[in-house]
């Protein structure tokens, strides 16, 4: 049974599906939520599943990312995880941090991968005139969301969609394709998923 430590920023949606889906045969089971902000609601909703929780206010360490993730290793180190999964967490990590969980760090990027790296993904998107958005659940390497994709989900953008309606519907789609990539990346199979 792979373990799984699933790292938040806010509310923790994507950690909720991720966590309901592990359950019966899944070849995975949570084991810690950790997050940046010790008022990050995910944590309170991660603590009601019976999921141990831990969070390293990242304020305090100012620019300094080096002690910030110094702290953020002692609670993820003990809880022995074999699968690292970023759910809308809102920090950068340093490749010394990725490297030592290269290989088995995912992330999910509310993008169709390479298209809009970084933020602002689905303003940019209606800007270009895109037809369709969606999602990409990429490996985590130590270029931001550049890593190997493992599955993307699309999503039609519509006439008059505002980036917060777009993120609305593809945050539905990303709920499905964490999980399925989850379940399948645990079990050993790194074929990209790809939902229509």
């Amino acid at each position: 049974m792979k373990r799984v430590a699933i790292l938040i920023s806010g509310g923790g949606s994507n950690m909720v599906a991720l966590a309901e889906s592990m359950v019966g045969d899944h070849p995975a089971r949570p084991v810690l939520v950790l997050s940046n902000d010790p008022q990050a609601g995910g944590l309170k909703k991660a603590a009601a599943m019976g999921i141990p929780t831990a969070a390293v206010d990242h304020r305090p360490f100012g620019k300094d990312r080096a002690a910030f993730e110094a702290e953020l290793l002692k609670p993820l180190l003990a809880a022995e995880p074999d699968i690292v999964c970023l759910a809308g967490f809102m920090r950068v990590l340093t490749p010394d941090f990725v490297a030592r969980f290269e290989g088995r760090m995912l992330n999910i990027h509310p993008s169709l991968l390479p298209k809009y790296p970084g933020l602002h993904t689905h303003r940019r998107a209606i800007d270009a005139g895109d037809a369709e958005a969606g999602c990409t659940v990429h490996e985590v390497t130590s270029v931001l969301d550049s890593g190997p994709i493992l599955g993307q989900a699309r999503v039609p953008v519509r006439p008059g969609d505002t980036a917060e309606m777009l993120a609305a519907r593809v945050l539905e789609q990303e709920h499905k394709l964490y999980p399925a990539v989850l379940r399948r990346y645990a079990a050993g199979d790194r074929t990209p998923v790809y939902l229509p």
